[in-house]
């Protein structure tokens, strides 16, 4: 329940008066070595029981009504985290193009080489990180829009007639043309940053060039960046037995 591995997790057993409480355990009972918790679920792996408790506390839940097979049941959703860095939009438009460069090393060095500017190496060599970004709006609002030349710079030769056809299909670059679109547009010719009121919803909108999947989402007071898992209640067993 508090994500302590099982050595942390004996001696607070040993140590904590809630944990004994909690149970059933004296004061002074001295505890168990930790090796305990670990042998014990091997234990209950190998014999195929660790269903036993929840089919109990399903069978109790259906006896006092609390859960109905068969009939139509209300749907919830839980929220799973992508397993990714959480990033501001600055960073991500960041990540996008230091992603891109770097397929296009591993799939077209040669061909990178001949058409990467020289600040590309020192701008993105190195993950672009909250601490390293600018402080000041007027300066991060520059950068960005460095950014974004650099992204258009990049797209417009991948995307010319005598490119070779094998960059347009690389994944990273299908990402960068839509965290573009995401971030940028043109006024007057010349290529600007979106603000905040004129981006995609965020259902719609790509948080991180690593993850297109995961959005950025909020129930209620939780707030997470990942996705959203709908679940009927005629799902709980199942859900229940897989863990």
């Amino acid at each position: 329940m508090e994500g302590l591995p099982d050595r942390q997790a004996a001696d607070a057993v040993r140590g904590r008066i809630d944990l004994k409480y909690a149970l059933s355990l004296e004061l002074s009972d001295p505890g168990f070595d930790f090796t305990i918790l670990s042998d014990f679920r091997a234990r209950l792996v190998q014999g195929e029981a660790e269903h036993l408790l929840l089919d109990a506390m399903l069978a109790l839940f259906k006896e006092r009504g609390w859960l109905k097979q068969r009939q139509q049941q209300r749907t919830d959703s839980t929220h799973i985290l992508a397993k990714i860095r959480a990033i501001n939009r600055l960073m991500c438009v960041g990540e996008a193009m230091r992603f891109a460069l770097n397929s296009l090393a591993v799939v077209a060095g040669d061909w990178l080489l001949t058409h990467a500017e020289e600040d590309w190496v020192y701008r993105y060599g190195h993950r672009i990180e909250e601490r390293r970004l600018p402080s000041s709006q007027h300066e991060r609002q520059e950068l960005a829009e460095t950014i974004g030349r650099d992204g258009a710079l990049l797209l417009g030769v991948i995307f010319e007639p005598t490119a070779p056809p094998l960059l347009r299909e690389i994944p990273a670059i299908t990402i960068l043309r839509q965290i573009w679109v995401q971030n940028y547009w043109y006024e007057d010719g010349q290529l600007r940053w979106r603000s905040n009121e004129n981006i995609p919803p965020s259902i719609l909108y790509i948080g991180s060039p690593y993850d297109c999947q995961a959005h950025y989402s909020k129930k209620r007071s939780t707030t997470w960046v990942g996705y959203v898992r709908r679940v009927g209640a005629d799902e709980i067993p199942a859900l229940c037995r897989r863990g």
